[in-house]
């Protein structure tokens, strides 16, 4: 019995943590696709700490789960079945005994469930909270110094990191108190099966070989029910962490999924077409309220309006991040929602206000579109983006590691870094997003100069405040509560003298 129970418990440790290795594994994959089916609209509007939680920490959250918690419930069941099908055949009142002690260890853990279950929750709740506050505080560090609130924020961190001690500590209240009852229970049924095996003994009713040999079988058949009850608290945490995990993947993606492919390198005639074209997010006044416009194969149009007036959110439509809820966008005669995502984003290029580098070297950021990329090809596009020079300076030149965000580049290196990646990207549409915001005048001029490079020749949309900019367009859209309310040339727009011009006399007198 011992060496089978080894040999038992040994494979069931094996098998368990190979499983659970290998749904964290499918779980990792699965939340990461399904985030980015979600786009990055899903991840501005969630907290970023409670995703990282849920990321790390709740699919760690499983592994107890899975490998211990999942296995005892497995054990519980077959072990004691597997011991009453040989005990009853021998001796049916050791076998009724047996069935009656057995749910005191169940029906107490359902008794410490509902308490469990709130300590966990509060558990888990409490840390979502600590880690979205730390990432605030680390992002915000420069500013909290500045403002002289670090020992304020400090004072906070304290305060979650003390009240997820409690949680913790109460969880782990509940493990102890429950190892101590079940131990006791397992012990008292132990006991009267041992007792009412003796009574029997000392009357003669049952030979001493079956009474010892049932004897043996009492503490292997009540163990796997103690053991489940030790692994409650992991199955509880384990159950909270997959609820956080589940609702991720239960999120509703933004928009389906078309299967059509597009055809590399143009726009189809008949260009990009706005058709009537809604869109509000919730419990917010319309973003877009039937825009309709044609941007036609080869032609660059600006965007401009007051901020909150839709533009971001129209060219959050264009990249498929978003469905229109009304109208349609037509790329050529095909509906967009028709075509398969990645097949459409092939085409296009973004230049944001404020572009993401990530922590790797300058090489691999410019080609992180076209990573197959040749270094020639790299360099041809930094010197098109009038980055090349600045990166010859660099430590390892192209090699050098610019960090998380591009922290050792200034605001202007970092755009003309994501220029060259559009540059190198070559994709027949591109969106320009604020692009020239916030820079100096000597960056903005070679930044210009770049932009000059990159729309050559291709069909473009850009959101944009700048006359440099503004004079890269073929033509102007106002936008103003999420409506087009004036459309035409700078000149055209200017003797107008409507909402262009106010806004042009207003950032005038701004700049």
């Amino acid at each position: 019995i011992v060496l089978l129970r080894a040999l038992v418990y040994w494979w069931g440790e094996i098998l368990a943590h190979r499983g659970a290795a290998k749904v964290k594994e499918y779980l990792r994959q699965n939340l990461l696709n399904h985030l980015f089916a979600l786009g990055p609209v899903y991840g501005r509007r969630e907290d970023t700490g409670r995703l990282i939680s849920t990321l790390v920490e709740g699919v760690e959250a499983l592994e107890d789960y899975f490998s211990r918690y999942l296995p005892s419930v497995a054990l519980a069941a077959i072990i004691p079945l597997g011991i009453l099908a040989v005990v009853f055949p021998r001796d049916l009142l050791s076998g009724i005994i047996f069935v009656a002690t057995a749910p005191l260890i169940p029906l107490f853990m359902v008794l410490i469930g509902n308490l469990a279950d709130a300590w966990a929750k509060k558990q888990w709740h409490i840390l979502g909270r600590m880690n979205a506050h730390f990432l605030d505080v680390l992002e915000g560090l420069a500013t909290l110094k500045l403002l002289r609130r670090t020992l304020a924020q400090g004072k906070i961190i304290a305060r979650l990191s003390q009240e997820w001690a409690k949680a913790t500590m109460g969880v782990l209240r509940i493990a102890f108190l429950s190892a101590f009852f079940l131990e006791f229970f397992m012990t008292v049924s132990t006991a009267i099966v041992a007792v009412a095996l003796g009574l029997r003994l000392v009357a003669g009713t049952i030979p001493f070989e079956k009474a010892f040999f049932i004897l043996l079988l009492a503490p292997e058949f009540y163990a796997p029910l103690r053991n489940l009850g030790t692994q409650y608290h992991a199955g509880i945490s384990g159950a909270k962490a997959a609820e956080s995990i589940f609702a991720l993947l239960d999120t509703p993606v933004p928009r389906r999924q078309g299967g059509q492919r597009m055809a590399e390198g143009h726009i189809p005639d008949g260009g990009i077409a706005f058709q009537e074209v809604s869109f509000s997010y919730t419990g917010a006044q319309p973003a877009l309220d039937r825009v309709s416009f044609t941007l036609r194969p080869g032609e660059r149009v600006a965007l401009v309006g007051p901020s909150g007036a839709g533009k971001s959110t129209l060219l959050q439509l264009v990249l498929g991040f978003l469905e229109p809820q009304a109208g349609r966008i037509l790329v050529g005669e095909v509906p967009l929602a028709d075509f398969h995502l990645a097949s459409w984003r092939k085409q296009v290029a973004l230049v944001p206000q404020a572009p993401y580098l990530f922590n790797g070297t300058v090489r691999e950021n410019i080609a992180l579109g076209r990573p197959e990329a040749s270094l020639a090809e790299v360099q041809q596009a930094a010197a098109a983006a009038e980055i090349h020079e600045f990166i010859l300076s660099l430590p390892q030149v192209y090699d050098t590691v610019i960090g998380k965000g591009g922290r050792s580049l200034s605001a202007g290196q970092a755009q003309r870094v994501a220029i060259a990646r559009a540059l190198l990207l070559d994709t027949p549409l591109v969106l320009l997003d604020e692009a020239t915001a916030g820079l100096d005048p000597e960056n903005e001029m070679l930044i210009q100069t770049a932009l000059g490079r990159l729309l050559a020749g291709k069909t473009a949309i850009m959101v944009a405040h700048r006359l440099s900019t503004l004079e890269l367009a073929d033509r102007i859209l106002v936008l103003e509560q999420g409506k087009i309310v004036e459309s035409g040339t700078h000149q055209e727009l200017l003797a107008q003298k409507g909402v262009y011009y106010r806004l042009r006399q207003a950032y005038r007198g701004v700049a």
